[in-house]
Formats: C-alpha cells, sequence, structure tokens
C-alpha cells in the first residue's frame, strides 16, 4: 500500500517511539503500450489491470538476488521489487515509515515491538507473520565463515555485527502479529536501520527449501545458493521470474495476491546495458522504457526529445579521500588544508555537476539530521594554499591523484570532468598531479578501499536519513578507506562517532552530531575533502507515468503504468 501518514510519539521520562499509519492509494490503473497493450480482469472484482511491459535498461547485473548477500546498486534496484521491509521509506523522501510493520516502540531502546501487517502473504503462499520475521533475523545472524565476510554481508557485518559484540540479541513471536526483537545496546541506527535493501523479509519456506545461506567461497570469489540465483521469495508487488544470463535480461512478473495496490504492469524487464550512450539509444528507439543516471550534459537534449528528465533530491557527497597510509605527506595536516583550500569547488559544481549540484562543507547533505549549518567552507584561496605548503616544506609537492573509468555515479556523473577540474587547479597552485586511472570494477574500487592509493575520488548515496550512515561508512574501524587510524586523533574519533550514536535523545544525538561534523572539518583533523552534493536524475520515455525519483536512489516502480 502507498502514500502512508505516518505519526511519531515520544515520552520525555524514557526513550518511546511509535509509529502508526492509515494506507490509501492515489494511483490510477494503467492501460498497455506496443509492448504489452490490453487488459486482464482482476480476480477480486472486474478491475482491469494492464498487461504492459516496463523495460528499464540496467548498468550491470545483479550480483545476486538475495539482498542479505548484496551491497550494490544494480542488486537492490531488482530486490527492493520483490521484497518488502518491516519499515519502509516513504514515497520521494528518506524518512521511514510502515510497511510490513504497522507500527513500533520501545521503552528502554533495547527491547522492540513490532505489530505487523495482517493478511500478507509470501510469493510461494507462505504466511507473513511474526515467526517469519523472527526467522530472518535470526538467518541474518546465523551465518557460515564466508556469509560473515565483509564481500557477503557487508550490511548487516556494519550495522550489526557477528558474534558476542553483535547489535542483535534475539527475537520472539509474542503472538501471530507480534514480534519483540532485543538489541545488546542503544543504537540511533535501530530500528530505522531495517529499512535498507539488505533486510527484506524472506520466505522461511524457500529459504530452507533452498538452502539460502549456503554461501560458498572459491578462491576470491563468492558462490551463492540455489535460493539466491533461482528462488528469491518475498512479499512485494512483483515475483522472480527469470534471469536470461546469456541474453542479459532479468524478468519479474506481477504477483496477483500482494497485499497492497497491484503493480501497474503485468512484466518488469531489466535489459543490461553497461554502456550509457547505448543505453540512451535505446530509450530514443523506443527499445527500452527508461535507464538511470543520463549524463548530465544530455538532459536539456532528452528533455526536447520528449524524454521525462526526473530529478532526484540530493542525498550524497562526494569527496577526495586522502590517506596518509598511501602517502605519509599527507599526514602534515597543513598539507590536506592546502589541497582543499586549491580547488575551487564553486567552479567545480557550476561547470561540471548538473544544475541543483550544491557545494560540500561537511560530510553528509543538509537533508541528513546531524549535519552543522555553522561550518564555514574552505575558500578557494591559491595563495594560501602556496604558504601552507611552504610552512609545511613541500612547496614541490608531488601527488598521486586517482579517479575510476567505465562508471557513472549518482554523486559523480563523469569522473573524467572531475579528475581533470581538479588537477588544473591543484597544479596552479603549483602541485604536481601524477594521474592514476583504473576501471570501477577493474581494480579502482578492490585499490582504494585498501588503502592503496594516496588521493582519490569517492562518494556516498545514503541509505536513509541517519548521520551514522554517512560518518560510520566513512570513518568507523581501523582499517577504514581514509587511513585515519595513521592520525593521533582517530581514537578521539571513534569515540565520538559511538556516542553519538549511542545517544537515545534525539536532540541531543543530533547536537553530538553536530559537534562531531564540525571536528572532522577542522584544521587539525580534516581526513579527506568533501566537494559536493548532485542531484542525479532518472529518465523514461514519454509514455511512462508513475514513477516517483527517490533521493536514494530507491525507486518503486511497482507504481508506473505505461499509457498508449
Amino acid at each position: 500500500m502507498k502514500n502512508r501518514r505516518v505519526a511519531i510519539a515520544a515520552t520525555s521520562a524514557a526513550l518511546a517511539l511509535v509509529l502508526s499509519s492509515c494506507a490509501e492509494s492515489e494511483r490510477d490503473s494503467g492501460s498497455g503500450d506496443e509492448q504489452g497493450s490490453g487488459s486482464s480482469e482482476d480476480a477480486g472484482g472486474g478491475e482491469e489491470m494492464s498487461d504492459a511491459t516496463f523495460i528499464f535498461g540496467a548498468a550491470g547485473a545483479p550480483a545476486t538476488f538475495d539482498p542479505f548477500y548484496a551491497s550494490d546498486g544494480e542488486t537492490f534496484r531488482v530486490s527492493r521489487q520483490i521484497f518488502q521491509n518491516l519499515i519502509g521509506i516513504e514515497e520521494g523522501g528518506s524518512e521511514g515509515i510502515p510497511e510490513l510493520a504497522t507500527s513500533w516502540e520501545s521503552e528502554d531502546g533495547l527491547t522492540w515491538t513490532f505489530e505487523l501487517q495482517d493478511g500478507v502473504t509470501f510469493h510461494d503462499g507462505t504466511e507473513f507473520n511474526a515467526e517469519a520475521v523472527c526467522y530472518n533475523m535470526d538467518r541474518w545472524a546465523d551465518q557460515n565463515e564466508t556469509g560473515q565476510l565483509p564481500a557477503a554481508a557487508y550490511y548487516y557485518g556494519n550495522d550489526f555485527g557477528f558474534g558476542e559484540d553483535s547489535l542483535y540479541v534475539g527475537c520472539e513471536a509474542t503472538d501471530e502479529l507480534t514480534a519483540t526483537v532485543e538489541v545488546s545496546r542503544v543504537t540511533g541506527k535501530f530500528p530505522m536501520v531495517l529499512s535498507q535493501s539488505s533486510y527484506g523479509i524472506q520466505s522461511p519456506t524457500a529459504m530452507e527449501e533452498y538452502d539460502a545461506n549456503g554461501i560458498e567461497a572459491e578462491g576470491e570469489a563468492l558462490v551463492f545458493p540455489e535460493y539466491a540465483q533461482e528462488h528469491p521469495t518475498g512479499t512485494g508487488p512483483f515475483t522472480f521470474e527469470s534471469y536470461d544470463n546469456a541474453g542479459g535480461t532479468v524478468t519479474l512478473k506481477r504477483f496477483d495476491d500482494f497485499w497492497g495496490e497491484p503493480a501497474g504492469v503485468e512484466t518488469l524487464v531489466f535489459k543490461i546495458i553497461p554502456d550509457e550512450n547505448a543505453r540512451r539509444q535505446e530509450l530514443e528507439a523506443g527499445t527500452i522504457n527508461g535507464y538511470d543516471l543520463p549524463n548530465p550534459v544530455d538532459w536539456a537534449a532528452l528533455e526536447e526529445a520528449g524524454q521525462q528528465v526526473l530529478i532526484r533530491d540530493p542525498f550524497n557527497v562526494l569527496y577526495l579521500a586522502l590517506n596518509p597510509m598511501a602517502d605519509e605527506q599527507l599526514e602534515d595536516p597543513l598539507v590536506r588544508q592546502a589541497l582543499y583550500h586549491a580547488i575551487n569547488r564553486e567552479q567545480l559544481v557550476a561547470s561540471q555537476l548538473p544544475e541543483g549540484a550544491q557545494v560540500a562543507t561537511q560530510f553528509m547533505p543538509d537533508t541528513v539530521d546531524g549535519w552543522n549549518g555553522d561550518i564555514a567552507p574552505y575558500e578557494y584561496d591559491v595563495e594560501r594554499a602556496q604558504e601552507l605548503l611552504e610552512e609545511a616544506g613541500k612547496s614541490d609537492l608531488t601527488i598521486e591523484l586517482w579517479y575510476p573509468t567505465e562508471v557513472t555515479r549518482p554523486y559523480m556523473p563523469d569522473p573524467q570532468r572531475v579528475y581533470d577540474a581538479v588537477k588544473a587547479d591543484w597544479e596552479a597552485a603549483g602541485i604536481t598531479v601524477e594521474p592514476v586511472t583504473k576501471p570501477w570494477n577493474g581494480g579502482y574500487i578492490d585499490d582504494v578501499t585498501s588503502s592503496r592509493s594516496p588521493a582519490y575520488f569517492l562518494g556516498w548515496t545514503g541509505d536513509l536519513n541517519s548521520a551514522d550512515n554517512f560518518l560510520c561508512a566513512f570513518f568507523c574501524g581501523d582499517d577504514n578507506q581514509f587511513g585515519t587510524s595513521a592520525y593521533d586523533w582517530h581514537e578521539d574519533l571513534q569515540e565520538q562517532i559511538s556516542a553519538a550514536d549511542a545517544e537515545a535523545d534525539e536532540d541531543t544525538r543530533e547536537e553530538l552530531y553536530r559537534e562531531l561534523n564540525a571536528d572532522i572539518m577542522s584544521e587539525e583533523w580534516l581526513p579527506g575533502l568533501p566537494l559536493s552534493h548532485s542531484p542525479p536524475a532518472v529518465v523514461v520515455g514519454p509514455n511512462v507515468e508513475g514513477l516517483v525519483p527517490s533521493p536514494l536512489t530507491a525507486e518503486d516502480f511497482s507504481t508506473i503504468t505505461i499509457s498508449e
């Protein structure tokens, strides 16, 4: 069901959060087109349902169809059409709303009671109830050695952790539609973390039958069980039909017994087209109905040709990471300050990024609770940069600057152009730049996340409205990608992140994050250089209606209809 209105109540005496909703649908039924015109009669009462097909041009293949073992956007784009979560995300926004849970509450932040939707079934006919919820939560925690690897359970490892220090303690089905979940400590991320795609609720019957936890490793590769490859089973508006690896298509079908508003198209196809220019050509030819992340330089031409460019609100950050573990010159805060002052970010945003992009002052956008509006931006000042380098004894600074190829990211639509702009700015300040470039999935990600690169471009699109979702992704752990463990203030950083996350009072927690953002951007700390926040777009054809762009790039395709 769509378009929920949410109310949140909290007691001042103790932490108590309650979410409730009433559901209503405002979507008209759709009609078909040449790819699937006509209609069929709904068994529930004669309502006509479109038999249209919507074809989406995907940039890559899903890594798996089990979202628990995923960390990539192409997997989540497919899985979120199949699975639902206890907590959903508001349409077109980033706030949590009821989905499979109608409400949740806690008096102490440790024991949480979830009331569940009634009358929901999984695609295989299994009843959704509290026992199914607890089965899923126990399954997440009960992983074999391979399943606990970061390459397998990336999100769960970060959000909950395994073993004795895990956030998850247990789950009990106290009645048919009530699940009580216990966590080990108060944390600002729970329960909203359950809105992330990795925590889609799956059928216990199907997971048992097809050995969902039977993940294995062969060398450095993961081998997924039969469930993850052929039998993903959720409660969502679409069911898994097939994956044609040779033809590069994933096919989903409308679930006619869906408990909410039925999908507006009968068939949803993801056609894998790695090249962005090829995706545009196929949209123009009418062989696909949409694709993600059109190049901003093409937006005007696409609109002039009658296509619909739907622009998302920015909920991301592009940054230039500085890792002293790869180059000890970067340990000096004067060098880091100089590198930041030497970048003309205003011009970078105006010339290289889409309209609506913003200069970043910290490592999260202003739409995230805990953003600090008092942080003054580092000014573009070439002379100041040169003075700082001279003071540091690095007037002849040479630095490797890494950037990726064969990729478009929501926060970085054209990596080459971003690199060229920063390189020109640094050279204008007398800095020698040595370029290093690798394909995104051909060594770049592996190398930069393994601290092999001194300075490199990367970014993050938030999963939910949580400061921890941004900051912990960057700075948590001794082996984080910024190499902050090389700094003498690393322990203070870790303590502040932990303290903010553990604060039960929402207002106090936000203030702690504001203070933490100020410390991170101080002249002494400054582990990297936040550059910008960009509004990425998704484009669909002129006959497509109902797609609501999500700032989390988490669109629900069930709202789509196709007109004649």
